[in-house]
Parts: structure tokens; C-alpha cells; sequence
């Protein structure tokens, strides 16, 4: 038996851009996605703390070291710039494994999404 747990997360990153012409994803910094262990193409899960909204979608890298968290597509439609969401990737695992994982976690400081 594989059960999914989580394996990273950026906790509390703050929208900078919405873009609905574009054809889907997230566009997160990639000093952000390097410090929680995210890859470019990985599935991630996002909650958007202003709406309620959860939704899925793919990473694809920014630019390193300017804090841009940019939901492409029709995810575009579940944000405001200025929200604050929260970023997680799982992985699947035996569960003998996942007793002693533990997730990179990052909590970057939420009015520039810059590392501390």
C-alpha cells in the first residue's frame, strides 16, 4: 500500500499576478521553488486563504529572487492579486517511509515572498 503525504510546502506567499492568457499554471520565484524541494512541471496543490478556493495545477519556474507567485490560465480565476495562498506538493510513499519524512517547509515573508 502507497499513501501521499506532503512534501513541501510554501506556506503564506502573497499573489503578485493573475494571468488568463496564458495557457495554465503557477509561475512561483525559483529561489522559492529550490528552498521547498519543487520542481519545474511538478502538480501542486493550492489553498487561497482570502476565498477558500483549493485547486491544482503545474509549476513553471520565475524568475529567481523576485517573489513572483503567478496563477496562469483558468486558476487565474481563483485569486486576486494581493491574496495570500499556500503552495504544497505531495508525494506517494510506502507508509513505512512517511513515518519518518519530513517535508521541506518554507515560510517566506508574505508582503515580498522573499526568503527570511
Amino acid at each position: 500500500m502507497f499513501i501521499q503525504v506532503v512534501k513541501s510546502k510554501i506556506h503564506r506567499v502573497t499573489v503578485t499576478g493573475a494571468n488568463l492568457d496564458y495557457i495554465g499554471s503557477i509561475t512561483i520565484d525559483r529561489d522559492l521553488m529550490d528552498a521547498a524541494g519543487i520542481m519545474e512541471g511538478e502538480r501542486v496543490f493550492i489553498v487561497n486563504n482570502n476565498n477558500g478556493e483549493r485547486f491544482d495545477t503545474y509549476v513553471i519556474p520565475g524568475e529567481r529572487g523576485k517573489g513572483e507567485i503567478c496563477l496562469n490560465g483558468a486558476a487565474a480565476h481563483k485569486v486576486n492579486i494581493g491574496d495570500i495562498v499556500i503552495i504544497m506538493a505531495y508525494a506517494i510513499m510506502q507508509p513505512e517511509e512517511a513515518q519518518g519524512f519530513k517535508p521541506k517547509v518554507v515560510f517566506p515573508e508574505t508582503s515580498t515572498n522573499k526568503l527570511i
